[in-house]
């Protein structure tokens, strides 16, 4: 499903006599020269599907990338029932507790790797001025990912200091770090000698990202030597909803807090008589004590939160991280405990980076958005500084607080101002006619309570107005539970403001340990892969072909006359459609064959649309989105010599049968030369549009 994938030659009586016209319309639409010989309107199960075998990794190693903070855990396939998370952190900020790392990534001036994490945040801030300019400092880099709409190998991220290194190195120096510290930490847990190949591992990433994004995570897990292009079974990429519906199931009652009491009034239940966040502080009493054990035990079958459930019963995962928000709608199969997705994942840029670009936008409103910009350019570390403040800061924002919030400014940031305007922070405040900020003589900015909570509130509101949204749609209507996890869910703000508006229509469930949750799921998703049975497909995939032209359904700008026969052009040939059910090991089969004699690959795009009313590739909203490559080489020789003692005739019948999957989180590929039996090196590629 990637560059070198090899694959495995398909069952012989699975064969098509089919032919198709050879030779391949004028260049300037070479685009859909290829007519399909075996059309198969929808995906079928694969002949090929094994029963499962014997994992044949010795330990699962779970990387959860995530925008604002990362981790790792693993767990040794002969006790799967046990995860071991990632040893605790050097470092961190005061106050709040970290059993992940943050986001942040150092690189020397002449771009060598330095630091990761905490060390990396201490080290930057360390720096002289002057030097720190030099220096590449990057965090929150992950949503650059998300945003870039035309991702390749070669596109660029900027580090806080201005200077631009390509984002596939960073990403690569980011998983080599997690790499070397999750195998140290395996290797003196483990009783026997691990080779490279007995580990398999996981990436996270947002259910929402498309498939470029998705591939680019695995050239950087090649690039970082996780495992090498010609084993790529050695990585899964997990959905980060997803990975937290699998730990879900494994969950007991008393591992989670439910909000689904009546709705409460100034931080007091209706009768006043129990603090909004006593729940919240017992629950993260209890994670502070669990922080010593790092070794997590699972059920080994569904938990005692399943047992309410019916077969048929319908979930939502909402994954509020740090730069995206994803919805995945679940529905539980008993007696097997396996998992399908009901309608096609969601979500958006509404993560808790949100909040933060809310307060620099604030910071811009009060002095200026030419300074802010000049003050980052000159003093990027101390700008680190106060993001690192206000993050602390944001975390102890509730909704029934009364006090306000006070906020460090650097020094220099107080000085710089000064020298920048020629008048006083405090005098700039005073004109900025903002009342609920005020300043402090102890150097800080005082933030109200309706300060802070403007600052949450478009954030909060899109994440609410959106899980709303997909609560109407017609295959997620009586839902009974929504589960939210990720970091963001920690926050009071956002569990008040979920209670407020959802609380009436389902039970809204917190797992303790939220910001672990996906991490977990992951180790398990790796453990066993075929727990997600059905998928949707994000959206609808195909490739351009010829057909027939008919005359008064085909418009005449499409037709194409090739040795004397009428064919219309630009028919999308549908693989799947968007929101379609696809349960693994499913696949999509069509047959190509080579438009020449002594062609040496077949390349075909593949085209995309967010919606099924399609019918040519050159409809509204149809983007070319990827490739993928029949490499005829390997079989080629044996064509070609056969070809010549036969006047080429075997090689005007060659067929190359290729199959597609579209039901796990990546879309792969694999080929079959039909005349020879013998496969084809196929690959699909994504980035390199």
């Amino acid at each position: 499903f990637l560059p070198s994938y090899l694959i495995h030659s398909l069952s012989g009586e699975d064969r098509s006599a089919s032919t198709s016209p050879s030779g391949s319309p004028s260049p300037s639409r070479n685009e859909c020269s290829i007519t399909p010989l075996t059309p198969s309107p929808s995906p079928v199960r694969s002949q090929q599907t094994q029963p499962r075998v014997a994992c044949p990794f010795s330990v699962v190693v779970a990387i959860d990338f995530g925008t604002t903070s990362s981790g790792y855990a693993f767990s040794f396939t002969e006790d799967p029932e046990t995860i071991h998370m990632m040893r605790r952190w050097e470092g961190g900020d005061p106050g709040v507790a970290n059993q992940k790392s943050p986001t942040c990534l150092l690189l020397t001036p002449d771009l060598r790797f330095h630091s990761f994490g905490f060390a990396a945040r201490d080290s930057y801030h360390d720096l002289d001025p002057e030097e720190a300019r030099h220096w590449l400092y990057f965090d929150k880099f992950k949503m650059k990912i998300h945003s870039t709409s035309d991702l390749t190998m070669e596109t660029e991220l900027e580090s806080v200091s201005g200077r631009r290194v390509r984002a596939i190195e960073v990403f690569a120096h980011a998983l080599r770090f997690f790499r070397e510290h999750a195998l140290k930490e395996v290797k003196d847990q483990s009783f026997s000698v691990l080779e490279g190949n007995e580990v398999r591992w996981v990436i996270t990433v947002p259910a929402v990202w498309r498939q470029p994004a998705k591939q680019f995570m695995r050239e950087a897990a090649y690039l970082a030597g996780l495992m090498t292009p010609d084993s790529p079974e050695q990585l899964l990429i997990a959905l980060e909803p997803e990975a937290a519906s699998i730990y879900c199931r494994k969950l007991r009652l008393h591992q989670v807090i439910d909000l689904s009491q009546p709705p409460l009034t100034n931080g007091l239940d209706v009768d006043g008589s129990r603090p909004f966040d006593s729940s919240f502080r017992q629950a993260r009493e209890q994670l502070r004590r669990a922080r010593h054990s790092r070794t997590f035990l699972v059920e080994s079958g569904t938990g005692e939160l399943w047992s309410e459930m019916q077969t048929g019963d319908r979930y939502i995962v909402a994954d509020c991280g740090g730069g995206t928000v994803d919805l995945t709608v679940h529905q539980i199969e008993q007696p097997q405990g396996t998992l399908k997705e009901l309608y096609k994942a969601s979500g958006g840029p509404y993560g808790a980076v949100g909040v933060d670009l809310a307060f620099e936008a604030m910071l811009c409103q009060i002095f200026g958005a030419d300074f802010i910009e000049s003050f980052k350019a000159k003093r990027p570390a101390a700008w680190v500084d106060l993001t690192i403040a206000f993050e602390a800061r944001k975390r102890t924002a509730a909704p029934g607080r009364a006090n306000s919030l006070n906020i460090s400014l650097p020094f220099s940031f107080i000085d710089f101002y000064k020298r920048h305007r020629g008048q006083s922070v405090e005098t700039a405040l005073r004109k900025s006619n903002m009342n609920f900020i005020k300043w402090s003589s102890q150097g800080m900015l005082r933030l109200s309570a309706e300060a802070m909570n403007e600052l949450f509130q478009p954030t909060i509101n899109n994440i609410i107005k959106h899980i709303e949204n997909l609560m109407q749609k017609e295959e997620v209507k009586g839902v009974r539970f929504l589960f939210l996890v990720g970091g963001f869910a920690e926050s009071p703000m956002l569990q008040r403001a979920a209670q407020n508006a959802l609380g009436r229509n389902c039970r809204i469930i917190i797992p303790h340990d939220v910001g672990l949750t996906i991490l977990k799921g992951a180790v398990l998703f790796g453990l066993d892969p075929t727990v997600v049975r059905v998928r949707r497909c994000p959206l609808t995939y195909g490739v351009g072909v010829l057909n027939r032209f008919v005359e008064g359904r085909h418009p005449r700008d499409k037709l194409l006359i090739k040795d004397g026969r009428e064919w219309c052009t630009d028919i999308l040939d549908r693989f799947v459609s968007v929101d379609q059910s696809v349960a693994l090991g499913e696949v999509v089969r069509r047959s190509y064959t080579p438009a020449r004699m002594g062609q040496r690959k077949i390349i075909i795009n593949i085209y995309c649309s967010d919606t099924d009313d399609i019918t040519y590739i050159t409809n509204p909203g149809v983007r070319k989105c990827g490739a993928i490559t029949l490499d005829l080489l390997e079989s080629g020789a044996v064509a070609a010599s056969a070809g010549d003692n036969d006047k080429g005739s075997v090689f005007e019948r060659r067929e190359i049968r290729t199959t597609m999957q579209f039901g796990d989180t990546e879309i792969k590929v694999t080929a079959v030369d039909v005349a020879t039996g013998r496969l084809v090196r196929a690959s699909i590629d994504f980035l390199s549009n």
